[in-house]
């Protein structure tokens, strides 16, 4: 309400962060959490059989994982605060009065690691045999580092998902109010519990892949890692089940019947038994692949090693979206919707409107005269940052499955809107006083079918409400 609103009619502000997080995820979890002390592990074993093939493919593997966490991991994990910050300043805000000495400290502990995982690569060659001990003592130091970074980062996601009895302190901060008992909130030991053995898994299946590319010529050494990888793998997964069910079941009721959506969107709930077996198969074919990778590595294919790390890659990104979905309609539960606005601040917006308390606006009150600009800004406060207009997303495709006959009548639009909120639980309640619902319909209906993209602030400039 206080800031100017960025918007991306095209792609929507939903999907950049979306984009964003689940690549970062993606990068962050096996790559880094998981890889390093699998890569420390095999360089322990290449020195305790004295086997130099494995120590350099071992070396191999550190060198894809430096590549990948200093620039596609470190710039994603930029681009998460980037894009939040743009997209729901109230948001960040909020979180950052309450965990401002918890991001300090992860900044402190990122910056080690960065600095820990170039010494671990950097001096792998330049250690002799005689100081390997002290080189891979390194990789358990940056494998704990690296931990630490997402177990700190959990305790703010997993109050996001329930803040306990936080949300009277996030409304008036006080030096008092206990950091301890926000980061460690209902959500957080299940949450971190099952992080950790799925990170560690899915590196297991990065390494595979990896193996692919390391071993072309080299069969023995590949069926000796793949046996290594696959025990890896299999020590980690039943633990990651156990932990994904205690996660589960330790959400809030409402998140868990958000699921469905989360999974397979609006449009393909049907499907939602069939993905589950579908993601149940895939785990059940890695199983299969591990096992024989123990028993009989040599009867597995060579390119059958591409397969389970993009089953991880499904694992992963449905994991963050279905994350980042179910809390809806909260971005902080029972402290703000989605739409960045406060649940608190509902009342006040029912009988005053929305407008007159925005800072960025082009007017303050509905009139005649302005109502299809009041009613863009409206959609802009309150819409705008899951939905665009024409975009991906967009409100225009909603309508038009809602209404297929392409009759779009006020009343009826109104009425949804209305009660949008109860036909659909993860959409927060239209904020807004019965002028502006009337604004936002006419705006609305006006472009049902024009092609028009409404520009964010960053593009279009902003008007600051006088």
């Amino acid at each position: 309400m206080d800031f100017p609103l960025f918007h991306l009619d095209f792609i929507g502000n939903r999907m950049l962060i979306a984009l964003t997080a689940i690549i970062h995820v993606i990068v962050n979890h096996p790559m880094a959490v998981g890889a390093v002390p699998l890569a420390a592990l095999l360089e322990w074993i290449a020195r305790r059989r004295n086997n130099p093939q494995l120590d350099k493919l071992a070396y191999n593997f550190t060198f894809v994982i430096f590549i990948i966490t200093t620039s596609l991991g470190a710039l994603t994990g930029v681009g998460i605060w980037f894009t939040t910050a743009l997209v729901n300043p109230d948001a960040i805000g909020s979180l950052l009065r309450v965990f401002f000495w918890a991001w300090f400290s992860e900044w402190i502990v990122f910056v080690i690691e960065v600095c820990m995982i170039m010494v671990y690569f950097l001096t792998w060659k330049s250690m002799s045999l005689k100081h390997k001990s002290r080189h891979i003592a390194i990789g358990v130091f940056l494998s704990f580092f690296s931990w630490l970074t997402m177990a700190i980062i959990t305790g703010i996601l997993g109050f996001m998902m329930n803040t306990g009895n936080w949300v009277p302190y996030i409304r008036e901060w006080s030096a008092n109010s206990g950091l301890f008992t926000a980061f460690f909130n209902p959500l957080y030991l299940p949450q971190l519990v099952f992080r950790t053995p799925f990170a560690l898994m899915t590196a297991g299946l990065f390494f595979m892949f990896l193996t692919f590319f390391f071993t072309k010529k080299e069969d023995d050494l590949r069926h000796k890692t793949v046996r290594y990888l696959s025990a890896w793998t299999l020590v980690w997964l039943p633990l990651t089940a156990l932990a994904g069910y205690w996660y589960w079941k330790s959400i809030p009721s409402f998140m868990a019947s958000n699921a469905p959506i989360a999974m397979t969107t609006q449009d393909y709930t049907s499907w939602y038994p069939t993905i589950l077996v579908i993601l149940q198969v895939l785990v059940i074919f890695v199983i299969l692949i591990s096992l024989l990778g123990i028993i009989r590595s040599r009867w597995l294919p060579r390119v059958v090693l591409l397969v389970p790390f993009i089953v991880s890659i499904a694992l992963l990104g449905s994991y963050e979206r279905v994350r980042e979905f179910v809390r809806k309609p909260f971005v902080i539960k029972d402290y703000l919707y989605a739409n960045g606005l406060r649940v608190d601040h509902y009342p006040l917006y029912k009988e005053g409107g929305i407008l007159p308390y925005a800072s960025f606006v082009s007017t303050s009150q509905v009139t005649e005269s302005n109502q299809l600009q009041a009613g863009q800004d409206i959609f802009m406060l309150t819409c705008s940052r899951c939905h665009t207009v024409g975009g991906l997303n967009s409100v225009n495709k909603k309508f038009k499955k809602l209404f297929p006959n392409g009759v779009w009548k006020k009343e009826q639009l109104s009425s949804f809107i209305t009660n949008m909120h109860n036909i659909r639980p993860f959409m927060p309640p239209f904020p807004g006083n019965d002028r502006e619902l009337d604004a936002l319909t006419a705006f609305i209906i006006e472009n049902q079918d024009r092609n028009i993209r409404v520009e964010g602030a960053q593009t279009a400039g902003f008007t600051k409400n006088e």
